[in-house]
């Protein structure tokens, strides 16, 4: 992409929690900084990605360019990278994935995505896949109070799950293999995020704030509830003969359930959250 363009894309990412809109509107989209192989100076990306677990796959693409694009030569010379998600910024690993692993990776996004084999039908070139592996520790958020990034937060996970919803109702008769790594990937997130919450922040409120008592106890009740329906989905998932429509129905009744909790939760913690500075 031209540096102009790439410069307008990455202030708006920053501006607006990770929402951009021209080509990259509605889809995947991260901040990717690299050390220049030769300069040694950084260089950020905006970059579409693929959901893997707790890693995240972006492609070399290039639009299909008979050579590597820059960012890929950086992280090669540097794997340490930075990632921004709109929500968090942290460090990451990249590794180069290779033999039957890249090419399940790359079948599952073209899959999803034709675009994806276009580019390669138009180069000579093996359009790499590479894995973005988060270092150990807490992630940076990116908000200026803790009631700020519980918001974010809670808009990443309703993002997602429009997107989910959305390649669900474009898909075919079967379930994708990239789909079903999606909708697991948005599971494990919302398990990560409720035992935190579990473990940690209700615990700490409760203490500096006794009278949380009867919502705290209200939100830990609806961790249950979405407990269930994340298993369900996942059974859903797990079974091969299940096909878009039975998906679709787990999805929207978890989105239904999700959205009243982070309303409620929003309503009743963003208040206090605010008043603590991050």
């Amino acid at each position: 992409m031209p540096l102009d363009f790439n410069k307008h894309v990455i202030e708006e990412f920053r501006a607006n929690q990770g929402r951009v809109g021209g080509p990259f509107e509605g889809g995947r989209l991260l901040l990717l900084t690299t050390v220049g192989a030769r300069s040694g100076a950084p260089h950020t990306t905006p970059l579409g990605y693929l959901p893997d677990g707790d890693r995240v796959l972006v492609i070399a693409s290039a639009g299909g360019a008979p050579r590597h694009p820059a960012w890929y030569h950086n992280l090669v010379a540097n794997p340490r990278v930075t990632v921004e998600s709109g929500v968090f910024t942290y460090e990451a690993d990249a590794v180069v994935l290779s033999g039957a692993e890249r090419d399940q990776a790359f079948a599952r996004a073209a899959e999803a995505d034709p675009g994806w084999a276009a580019y390669q039908a138009k180069t000579s070139r093996i359009l790499p896949v590479v894995a973005l592996q988060p270092v150990p520790g807490p992630p940076k958020p990116n908000a200026a109070s803790w009631g700020a990034h519980l918001k974010h937060v809670h808009d990443g996970f309703r993002r997602e799950l429009a997107l989910i919803r959305e390649e669900i109702k474009r898909s075919g008769p079967g379930l994708g293999a990239q789909l079903r790594v999606n909708c697991l990937t948005v599971c494990q997130g919302l398990h990560h995020h409720h035992t935190g919450e579990d473990m940690a922040i209700f615990p700490l409120l409760a203490q500096r704030h006794p009278d949380l008592a009867p919502t705290l106890e209200r939100l830990s009740v609806e961790h249950e509830k979405i407990a269930a329906l994340l298993d369900d989905l996942q059974r859903v998932i797990a079974d091969r003969g299940a096909g878009p429509q039975a998906v679709l129905s787990e999805v929207e009744r978890l989105t239904t359930e999700l959205e009243g909790h982070l309303t409620y939760e929003e309503e009743q913690l963003i208040p206090i959250l605010d008043a603590t500075v991050l």
